[in-house]
């Protein structure tokens, strides 16, 4: 476990049915190798048919080091709630096989989690389908969906 750095990399997505999730990542070198470390949120009220799916839609994401997938795989990372920044958040790390070379300070960190249905349940009524898109951080506090609405209610 250690901190994330003051501008760790952010990237998430969004249900269908509303809410979504952040991932919060930092790569770093430990010992000649590649670690990444990182944090995920949800959003504080979500449809109830996205409860409990996060393990598989982690589990499904990457963290690129430039062009090369160091982890694949999110689901060792802990949860936190919805912030407005993951600076400083304590997050938990996995050390790779992959080298540090001298390159890798200045490689994107890029997080990737693909497109997915998360929900689908069918009946003699129809299909009903929950899908997942990366579409950027997704996780919002309850209180931050509060000031956005007052804000725009002026």
């Amino acid at each position: 476990m250690t901190r994330l750095s003051a501008s760790p990399t952010v990237d998430g997505g969004t249900y269908s049915s509303g809410g979504g999730i952040t991932v919060a990542a930092d790569v770093i070198e430990t010992e000649g190798l590649v670690t990444v470390c990182g944090v995920w949120a949800q959003s504080e009220q979500q449809s109830v048919l996205t409860k409990g799916v996060e393990h598989k839609l982690l589990g499904s994401g990457s963290v690129y080091l430039g062009d090369t997938a160091v982890v694949r795989g999110l689901a060792f990372m802990n949860e936190v709630e919805p912030l407005n920044s993951y600076a400083g958040v304590l997050a938990r790390c996995v050390k790779t096989d992959v080298a540090w070379t001298a390159d890798s300070n200045d490689a994107a960190i890029k997080i990737r989690i693909p497109a997915q249905n998360v929900y689908v349940d069918g009946d003699e009524d129809g299909v009903v389908i929950v899908r997942f898109k990366q579409t950027g951080p997704g996780a919002e506090a309850k209180a931050l969906l509060e000031t956005i609405v007052d804000e725009i209610k002026g």
